[in-house]
């Protein structure tokens, strides 16, 4: 396993000597299994990466899966790939992999990157072309697999699957990790080669304290002394709704004087309404909309522990909420605990009631964590994390323009 010292300098920003423009321009092919057909943070997250790439000259490609009347208006050019529903779980999109017609359009495309979003059969696929052809490939690790499995009673799966992941990563020259706290993880699993640092960011223009809206309140009639505890997230139960619902009732039977919310839409959004009749549902929201229900909250309750970066803890700080967070993956990189908001041990609902019921009955605490997480998003911005994925790019291909005959580039050990 590597050390402290050594996963940092892995997971590093490329230094100014990495930072080589090749003479060849990018045309980077993206392989993901979720891009337009479901409004979920890797969607969005890919959405804003093809689009700030395009901004720059890069020419992409997007190879995905599709529906009608997708929720998502997508950017750039997209090559639906043949998909199917997941039983029980329509709005997952499982991949059939690279067909004729789709390898027809990569060839035409001619691509000088290869970037895999998902490992799965569509990931293989491209990996397989991509070597056949000589192209490099990057990797981002987008949704932390082994965390899922306990929602689907798969335990006895978790180290096949690692398996195959330490199996499929190995292959790719840079992997890219939200967080040093999920690289540290993929280390302990035995990934541990060419792990880079991508961050999320936020647009603190959209997402601000100037948002909070009394009149947006009252219109989901919401008292304007009321202290807001709100969820935002897709409505599926490995969100930690469990925990919430537990904790909205437990503060009700106490007594403590709230109000809670749930912004988001999912398949668990019925089962949800039954086991909290007294919460606000808004169902799904974006954009000015979704920024004037998080600054129209007070606190933000989020004990998810299955994300590899918290898109919405993030936005929910941009917009001056204290958070409370599960102290897993997702967040413990984002919060700092007793600072911008509180971390509590995952699935632990007392930690969590506790945690909540102290911040909605603090004024002034919740009041200086409010401040310090505002303060605190500001370091996100979108524009820097997305150029570092341009440098990333250019410093793999760079390399095999360098040297265009020779076998992959060696990447960077952590041990």
């Amino acid at each position: 396993m590597a050390s402290a010292s050594s996963l940092s300098e892995t997971i590093r920003p490329p230094r100014s000597s990495d930072r080589l423009r090749p003479s060849v321009p990018k045309r980077v092919a993206l392989f993901t299994g979720a891009y337009n057909h479901i409004a979920d943070g890797v969607s969005l997250t890919l959405n804003r990466l093809v689009d700030y790439l395009e901004q720059q000259g890069v020419a992409v490609r997007v190879f995905a899966p599709t529906v009608e009347n997708p929720p998502i208006d997508h950017a750039g050019t997209l090559v639906p790939v043949p998909s199917v529903s997941l039983p029980g779980r329509s709005d997952y999109r499982l991949t059939l992999g690279i067909t004729p017609s789709v390898r027809e359009e990569l060839e035409a495309f001619d691509p000088t990157l290869y970037h895999i979003a998902t490992p799965d059969l569509l990931g293989r696929h491209a990996l397989s072309v991509a070597h056949d052809t000589g192209t490099p490939v990057v990797a981002s690790y987008h949704t932390h697999f082994s965390s899922y499995l306990k929602y689907y009673h798969l335990d006895l799966f978790e180290s096949a699957l690692w398996s195959y992941l330490r199996r499929f990563y190995e292959q790719c020259e840079q992997v890219y990790v939200p967080s040093s706290a999920m690289a540290e993880i993929l280390n302990e699993h035995g990934i541990t080669d060419g792990l880079r640092l991508w961050e999320r960011g936020v647009n603190t223009d959209r997402f601000a304290p100037e948002r909070r809206s009394l009149e947006w309140r009252r219109e989901q009639g919401i008292n304007d002394n009321e202290i807001v505890v709100s969820f935002v997230s897709r409505l599926v139960w490995e969100k930690g709704l469990d925990v919430y619902a537990d904790v909205i009732r437990r503060l009700e039977q106490q007594g403590i004087p709230h109000r809670s919310m749930v912004v988001g839409d999912g398949p668990a959004r019925d089962e949800l309404e039954e086991r909290l009749p007294n919460t606000v549902f808004t169902g799904f929201l974006e954009g000015d909309e979704l920024a004037q229900a998080y600054a129209s909250s007070d606190v933000f309750l989020f004990p998810s522990d299955t994300e590899t970066f918290g898109n919405v803890t993030l936005e929910a700080m941009a917009s001056g909420l204290p958070t409370i967070c599960a102290n897993a993956v997702g967040s413990r990189d984002l919060v700092n605990d007793e600072s911008t908001g509180l971390l509590c041990p995952p699935d632990d609902t007392d930690a969590f009631v506790k945690a909540t019921r102290r911040l909605v009955l603090d004024t002034e605490l919740r009041e200086r964590m409010s401040t310090a997480a505002h303060k605190r998003a500001q370091d996100y911005t979108w524009d820097a994390i997305l150029g570092r994925m341009n440098e990333y790019y250019d410093e793999v291909q760079a390399r095999h323009v360098a040297v265009p005959s020779a076998a992959p580039a060696t990447r960077d050990a952590v041990s």
